[in-house]
């Protein structure tokens, strides 16, 4: 999404960039402003940071014949971006149950050098919390949602809310001993 929005069949040339007050240019500086966050979440729920930014990009890419000024909210977003997430964790479990699972890749020596051994563990940790857990938990303390904006993006009750998070506390705490 550069400052220019390329149309099919016509050069460049003739493609005018959006009018500051244009849907266009309000969707392209929400982008901006968001992205990074957004890629964020969705990296902490998939693992991987293209799988991330591709499921960012969809999203945005999705906005972009809907878009409504003033009424689109970041909460929507977010709960779309957890929406592609988890749409691509269940095509990836279906992958898994068809073929024989393989054993464990060890990560580059760059990349154990990059990230430390607790911050390594913990991620593990997180990544073998069932998955409504996992999202409840990085809603919370990633993002700083509060109950309600947790409940409105996981399509829950604040109540619901409360119980997995502290149940995923818990287990964490649990398989982590005395490292957390």
């Amino acid at each position: 999404m550069d400052s220019e929005i390329l149309r099919l069949g016509e050069p460049a040339s003739k493609v005018s960039a959006p009018s500051a007050a244009s849907p266009d240019a309000e969707l392209v500086a929400f982008y901006r402003q968001h992205r990074l966050s957004l890629v964020r979440l969705a990296v902490l729920l998939l693992g991987d940071q293209e799988t991330a930014e591709d499921v960012v990009q969809d999203v945005f890419a999705r906005l972009h014949g809907r878009w409504r000024p003033g009424v689109t909210t970041i909460a929507y977003v977010r709960t779309c971006v957890l929406n592609g997430s988890r749409s691509i964790l269940r095509r990836r479990a279906l992958a898994l149950r068809r073929v024989e699972p393989v054993a464990a890749l060890a990560d580059s020596a760059e990349t154990a050098a990059l990230i430390g051994e607790s911050r390594r563990e913990v991620l593990l940790a997180l990544a073998r919390l069932p998955r409504r857990q996992r999202e409840a938990l990085v809603l919370r303390f990633y993002l700083d949602l509060s109950d309600a904006e947790i409940a409105e993006a996981m399509r829950v009750r604040q109540s619901t809310v409360r119980s997995m998070i502290a149940r995923a506390r818990t287990r964490l705490l649990h398989e982590l001993g005395d490292n957390a």
